[in-house]
């Protein structure tokens, strides 16, 4: 098994709630600061906030854009983006526009994606990483795979499986397609429901390189107690 710090360094530990504002915000990140958790993933009206409490550590800051539906224009989503990356992410998760991909829209999604991308780089200075929610609940194996090729034809660094919002969350099954259709240079995050050692251990070992959730204290200390 993993030992602790090589888990935490690949854990995004997430507060994407609608409910937190900065109060508990500033609490939850003070007691995810030192973890060595790879990102905390914020709203983004926490991002400025998440800056001040990780400056200094390795821990990222991320945040999301066209978030959780994936119909924002793609104008918007890329504004949206940089203004992110100004504020102090490193990370930005965006959602795919799965209904574009539902309807076989091929050109427009990895158009929308290619957007954000090229927008996160720029304003990154080529240090920023994009994940491409795909909402794998709402597609089938064949549009998994599809949206996985557009994706990286696209320019993104990471696919990554829900929202957290959608019908349902990540299973082995997507994560091990999501693998084989990226192949081995891009990176394949798992998020929607990991709530315990068990689960996020079966994502890695399925091909996932990141992990993301809300309960990565709680699955630190589980494996504290294994080791």
């Amino acid at each position: 098994m993993m030992d602790r710090n090589a888990l935490a360094a690949v854990i995004d530990q997430t507060l994407l709630k609608p409910t937190v504002g900065y109060q508990t915000a500033a609490g939850w990140m003070d007691e995810a600061t030192g973890m060595g958790f790879a990102a905390l993933c914020v709203s983004p009206f926490l991002v400025p906030l998440a800056d001040q409490r990780l400056a200094g550590t390795g821990t990222a800051v991320c945040s999301v854009c066209g978030f959780p539906l994936g119909y924002t224009n793609t104008e918007s989503k890329a504004e949206e983006a940089a203004h992110l990356v100004q504020l102090g992410c490193r990370e930005v998760d965006m959602v795919m526009n799965f209904a574009a991909l539902l309807e076989g829209d091929d050109r427009f999604v990895r158009d929308d994606i290619a957007a954000v991308v090229r927008t996160v780089e720029e304003a990154s200075e080529g240090s920023g990483l994009v994940k491409v929610i795909l909402e794998t609940g709402y597609l089938d194996p064949s549009q998994i795979e599809r949206a996985c090729r557009l994706a990286t034809d696209a320019g993104a660094h990471f696919v990554k499986t829900c929202s957290g919002f959608g019908p349902r969350g990540a299973s082995i099954e997507d994560v091990t397609l999501m693998r084989a259709a990226v192949g081995p240079d891009v990176g394949v995050k798992a998020a929607g429901g990991i709530r315990d050692l068990e689960t996020a251990l079966a994502m890695l070992e399925a091909g996932a390189w990141r992990i993301g959730t809300s309960s990565g204290v709680e699955i630190l200390e589980a494996a504290g107690t294994c080791g």
